[in-house]
């Protein structure tokens, strides 16, 4: 069911014994001396490309770049097949047998919201960069939990926003019937209405499994809106577009809002079919000098040499962050203590070449700058990979849903 057998394992320093060969006592220093590091994700599925092997690739570079740290540090990774049941199942494991620290990336927001719960009962943590749902700081935040890089308030402000401030006044969504898909919905239909638009139907398509869309494309063109809203991710958003390129929806007038689409995505699709496109993203391999360096660093060891996406960029960005907490605060107060890891991890601002300067919130919100791109046409690009044209920064203190607005109750007042 879970692949628990396909460990990646770094120590900080030398290169760790096998415990086999290590006396019992030097193996229970060992262990009391090492951080251990879950990246929780799909492995195999339609989430692999932007999440997958790369977010463990990403996890090893922050370990690798921190160099001596005084203690060890092992990452171990795990299929969670886009299942709640199989991510929570591999939680409890991870904490309860094998000593996990800190479970990192959880992409599909129902699979996160399960893993929620686990590490909060345990007194662990997680550290979401894969997850969208916003709803991880707002009525299920918990201590135990930060939301790094992105989610669908932010999606919603930034792409829907940009839809309707460009006439698109008239919405029908396709939205991916679980949690993610749900809440991206709720959240874009918020800011259409907000902004004088109207929401015209939507349809829900059934997750994971969907690979044809055409009965729904078709059902979103009868409505007559002007903007199709697509609430998925992946390959479900990869194959919406290249089927509403098929059937020509495009050439009819008709917009499509990819509202989470990833560098990922427009590679699969390609700039024939997928420029125009006007998307939301915290983090481009391509935005300036040090999201560069960073790529240039991390780059080999990523699967099919391909440049991180946002999603990868954040558990490089989560794992550098939680680390320092760790050397700051030491190991053993660090494993101790869950709750108290993440309220020292707020405490202190963040730093990395891949988003820059940034802090964390009260409810778990991770706080940085996003940015309104445009796919380029294929004569606009330069090479493999140069996808996107920078129409807008948010500043980070607009990007996110206002503390206060969230519903969580870490927030007093």
């Amino acid at each position: 069911m879970t692949d628990l057998s396909r460990r990646g394992v770094l120590t900080a320093g030398a290169a760790a014994a096998t415990w086999g060969a290590l006396p019992l006592a030097r193996a229970r220093a060992q262990a009391a001396n090492t951080i251990k590091i879950g990246v929780l994700n799909d492995q195999s599925g339609l989430y692999r490309d932007l999440s997958g092997p790369g977010s463990t690739a990403c996890a090893r570079q922050a370990v690798q770049e921190l160099g001596e740290l005084g203690f060890n540090v092992e990452i171990v990774q795990a299929d969670h097949q886009n299942r709640p049941d199989v991510g929570s199942t591999v939680a409890r494991q991870w904490i309860d047998r094998d000593g996990v620290d800190v479970i990192m990336d959880v992409p599909t927001s129902s699979v996160a919201l399960a893993v929620n719960q686990v590490v909060k009962e345990k007194n662990k943590i997680m550290l979401n960069s894969g997850a969208a749902a916003s709803d991880l700081t707002g009525a299920a935040c918990t201590p135990n939990t930060i939301h790094w890089t992105y989610d669908t308030y932010m999606l919603a402000r930034g792409t829907g926003g940009a839809m309707v401030r460009a006439g698109g006044d008239t919405w029908f969504f396709i939205t991916a019937d679980y949690a993610f898909g749900h809440a991206l919905e709720r959240d874009t239909a918020e800011f259409v209405r907000s902004a004088g638009g109207r929401v015209l139907g939507q349809v829900r398509t059934p997750f994971p499994g969907t690979t044809d869309f055409s009965s729904f494309l078709v059902q979103a063109q009868a409505s007559r809106a002007k903007v199709i809203g697509l609430a998925n991710a992946g390959g479900d958003t990869i194959n919406s577009i290249k089927q509403a390129a098929e059937f020509g929806i495009t050439r009819r007038g008709v917009k499509l809002a990819g509202l989470l689409v990833f560098v990922t995505d427009v590679h699969a699709l390609g700039l024939q079919t997928a420029q125009g496109l006007v998307l939301t993203e915290t983090f481009y391999w391509d935005l300036n000098d040090k999201t560069r360096a960073f790529t240039t660093r991390v780059r080999p060891n990523m699967p099919g040499n391909t440049p991180p996406s946002m999603v990868q960029a954040g558990v490089y960005s989560a794992a550098l962050h939680y680390l320092k907490t760790v050397k700051d605060m030491g190991v053993a107060a660090a494993k101790a203590d869950g709750a108290a890891t993440v309220a020292r991890m707020k405490a202190m601002p963040t730093e990395d070449d891949a988003f820059g300067a940034g802090s964390i919130r009260v409810d778990g919100r991770k706080i940085h700058p996003a940015y309104l791109f445009e796919v380029k046409k294929p004569e606009e690009s330069s090479g493999p990979w140069d996808y996107y044209k920078q129409l807008q920064a948010v500043p980070a203190d607009e990007a996110f849903r206002p503390l206060a607005a969230g519903g969580c109750s870490l927030v007093r007042g």
